[in-house]
């Protein structure tokens, strides 16, 4: 397999386009088709500040690695969940980010939950859920709250997320099978601000993940290989899971189901699903951030509760 540029060895074959490409070529290649979809999806411009969520995972350090690389002002926010499930998962991950903004001279911010909201993820979830079920609802909910906060405190126009195509795949997937259609309706590589709320954007939404992962180790990018130790058994993982096997036999898949899914959403397809809370919106009377409740939001009724049952223990 030699490489289509230069004939060189190839290092990566990359079916769904009949592509394969050398080393050089290839570490080339990934920070142009980034650029390409940023300024596809109008995601942002050369004068905006990008604050990066870092996980420790491959996605979102080399999603970093090529933000820099193609000259934008981004830094890294990093949030400690307290995780730890026997292998001391939040510190590696916590880890990883470290070692590479100081590699490279680049502002990584930390925010460790337990220190700032007195309880880590997985005993904050045993709290609310009383020792049932997974702390996945809860992690998910507080971080994206504290993105949006870091982000909107920190005058960021940008936050920017390591999404790749199978994550994306997947969760168009499993929104497609239970017809959730004011998820359909948001779903994109970019969720426009509102009042409060700052820019998402994802440009490795178009990268299989064996792309990043294949951009991280030829780019020297160390990360941690182990998935969150509370995932095991998620749908998200199924619908991979099922996605790869039809990859697998019909190459290009994943990619076409998510490129037909955004031809389809631009010619008006969910144009009209409304967002029932996008004219609710009104600040939390504690954090300031917006909601959809009537009292405080999510957020600050979960951790209410959280603290509320730790002092009760004590």
């Amino acid at each position: 397999m030699k490489c289509r540029k230069c004939q060189r060895k190839a290092v990566i074959n990359m079916r769904q386009h009949k592509l394969s490409l050398c080393a050089e070529h290839y570490t080339d290649w990934i920070p142009d088709q980034t650029q390409r979809f940023i300024e596809k999806y109008a995601m942002f411009g050369r004068q905006d500040r990008i604050l990066v969520a870092v996980s420790g995972g491959k996605d979102s350090l080399a999603l970093w690695d090529v933000l820099t690389k193609l000259g934008y002002e981004a830094d890294g926010l990093y949030i400690g969940l307290g995780i730890d499930g026997g292998i001391g998962y939040s510190d590696q991950s916590k880890s990883f980010c470290e070692i590479f903004a100081a590699a490279r001279g680049l502002n990584l911010q930390v925010y460790d939950v337990a220190d700032r909201l007195g309880a880590p993820i997985p005993l904050a979830a045993d709290s609310v859920h009383r020792g049932r079920g997974r702390p996945c609802s809860v992690c998910g909910m507080s971080r994206r709250h504290i993105m949006n906060a870091a982000a909107v405190d920190g005058g960021y126009d940008v936050l920017a997320t390591g999404h790749n195509l199978d994550d994306e795949a997947a969760t168009l997937f499993g929104n497609t099978l239970h017809w959730s259609l004011e998820h359909l309706a948001r779903q994109g590589p970019v969720l426009e601000a509102r009042t409060g709320l700052v820019r998402k954007v994802k440009p490795f939404c178009r990268f299989y993940e064996r792309e990043t992962a294949a951009y991280a180790l030829l780019r020297s990018i160390d990360y941690v290989y182990d998935e969150c130790p509370h995932s095991e058994g998620a749908k998200s993982i199924y619908y991979k899971q099922t996605l790869n096997k039809m990859e697998d036999e019909r190459p290009g898949t994943k990619l076409h189901f998510y490129l037909s899914y955004l031809a389809a959403k631009g010619q008006g397809a969910f144009a009209e699903t409304a967002d029932p809370g996008a004219e609710r919106l009104h600040p939390c009377p504690t954090c300031g951030q917006p909601t959809t409740a009537p009292g405080e939001c999510a957020f600050c009724r979960t951790w209410d509760q959280v603290r509320e049952r730790s002092a009760l223990l004590l």
